[in-house]
């Protein structure tokens, strides 16, 4: 089975555990009727933002949705997803009484950036830098970070991440609060 029936898979399970039509989902979500049809029938590439919206809508963590193989290279695993900057592997989930952690192996593009809307309330990242230089965090107020240092950020409000060098490389931890979820 492939990344997109996977993901179609879990994504029809998740909103029927929910109760939720396709019609409330999309609503929730902001994605259309039609795109979350083709993305639980796996006949649509999903993006990084659309899975963020849906898996927000359905109070989730991302790798709710996404398959579990460790990558080498974000970019590399068939498993990864990318957005309009970001290309992201999921490579480890913990999940404990207190919250549900994703992590990620990720690359940014270089030149590009993404905004990505704000994720289920209580939900932090961390990105550790491994080569690049990166701008991310908080929109309006976001940090630059090179490699070998780390930057956290609220992932509750709007934020973003932009490589206005080269491709930046980068381990992300996406923390869930377990109360939201």
């Amino acid at each position: 089975m492939g990344l997109n029936d996977e993901v179609g898979r879990r994504l029809r399970e998740l909103r029927t555990q929910r109760g939720l039509s396709l019609s409330e989902l999309a609503r929730r979500s902001g994605v259309g009727k039609g795109t979350l049809s083709e993305l639980e029938s796996g006949t649509r590439n999903p993006t990084l933002e659309t899975l963020y919206a849906l898996t927000t809508a359905l109070n989730r963590p991302l790798s709710a949705v996404l398959g579990d193989a460790p990558p080498s290279r974000a970019e590399e695993h068939e498993g990864a997803v990318s957005g309009s900057a970001v290309t992201a592997a999921l490579i480890e989930r913990h999940e404990d009484a207190d919250a549900v952690t994703d992590i990620f192996r990720i690359t940014i593009a270089a030149g590009a950036t993404q905004e990505s809307a704000a994720h289920v309330p209580g939900t932090s990242e961390t990105l550790v830098i491994l080569s690049g230089t990166a701008v991310v965090g908080v929109l309006g107020a976001p940090a630059t970070a090179g490699p070998g240092t780390s930057v956290s950020w609220p992932a509750d409000i709007p934020h973003l991440y932009s490589a206005p060098g080269g491709d930046v490389h980068g381990i992300l931890f996406v923390r869930y609060s377990a109360a939201a979820l």
